[in-house]
């Protein structure tokens, strides 16, 4: 049986890779060129960290294997919404700019 210690240390010295939807990576395009910045910064995090050693303020579970990346610039916030899938990948499904609290409207 293995140990947890052992279990655990694999989970976090797995390498990720961060991959977009074509229609996720036309919506990273639209949104400031300060948030596409910080958007490359937290997946490069991703990729040298695993999600397990980054979380907030750059990324938070959502439900099941949904996760949210979470992006501020002047303009506003931007979230990227990114699905878990087999072989330690982050898909990148969506990216939705959000002008201020009150007002969310998602990139086209």
């Amino acid at each position: 049986m293995k140990n947890s210690k052992d279990s655990k240390k694999a989970i976090l010295e797995t390498k990720w890779t961060v991959i977009l939807h074509p229609l996720a990576a036309y919506e990273l395009q639209t949104i400031s060129a300060d948030m596409q910045a910080r958007f490359l910064h937290i997946g490069e995090m991703l990729v040298d960290l695993g999600p397990h050693r980054v979380g907030l303020p750059h990324i938070r579970p959502l439900e099941s294997k949904l996760w949210e990346m979470r992006m501020t610039g002047r303009d506003g916030i931007a979230r990227a919404v990114y699905a878990a899938v087999q072989g330690a990948h982050f898909a990148g499904v969506a990216c939705v700019y959000k002008k201020d609290a009150d007002n969310t409207t998602k990139v086209n």
